[in-house]
């Protein structure tokens, strides 16, 4: 058996049942952790917002962050069993060895300190910015950022089902005005 090392998901559920069913919606979450033999470190709601792009005709999703030890043969698994719930939107897994070290205490800090996951509110309280007006500024390039990676994910995918090799022929697909034009 190999050693276990620490990984960080992002699972993104549809905010209508994480609401309706807020124990249960975590319970799916650990149940796929289980299956993979993966010890949940720490999970906790990261936030509620609007997609940038329609999942399954669905415009709100809400995220939750977990971190969790497994067996790097195990992740595949995981996002098998992602792709074949219903009540899984979207995830992304990333390995913790880069990150330094403090990011991961502060995320897994600020998880303890939190309300336990169990009967968490439905609608998470905006996040106060700084009264300096940095605050706007890096919200607003957060956001450009989001966009730049639906994108290039849509830009992706759209690759993917066209066969072209060529990005901007696959965007013509997704309603992008044509660069030549």
């Amino acid at each position: 058996m190999t050693a276990k090392r620490l990984y960080e998901g992002m699972f993104l559920m549809d905010s209508a049942l994480a609401a309706a069913d807020w124990d249960g919606t975590l319970a799916v979450i650990e149940n796929i952790l289980k299956r993979a033999d993966a010890e949940v470190v720490a999970m906790r709601k990261w936030g509620e917002r609007k997609l940038a792009y329609d999942i399954d005709h669905k415009t709100r999703g809400t995220y939750i962050l977990c971190y969790f030890n497994a067996d790097g043969r195990r992740i595949a698994g995981i996002e098998k069993d992602v792709q074949l719930s219903e009540k899984v939107m979207r995830v992304l897994i990333l390995t913790t060895e880069k990150r330094p070290p403090e990011m991961i205490e502060q995320d897994t800090a600020s998880a303890a300190k939190e309300e336990p996951l169990e009967g968490a509110p439905a609608v998470e309280e905006p996040h106060k910015q700084p009264e300096t007006g940095a605050g706007e500024e890096s919200a607003e390039a957060s956001e450009a950022a989001e966009g730049a990676v639906v994108t290039e994910h849509a830009e992706r995918q759209a690759v993917r089902e066209t066969g072209s090799d060529a990005p901007d022929e696959a965007a013509e697909g997704l309603g992008q005005p044509d660069p030549s034009a």
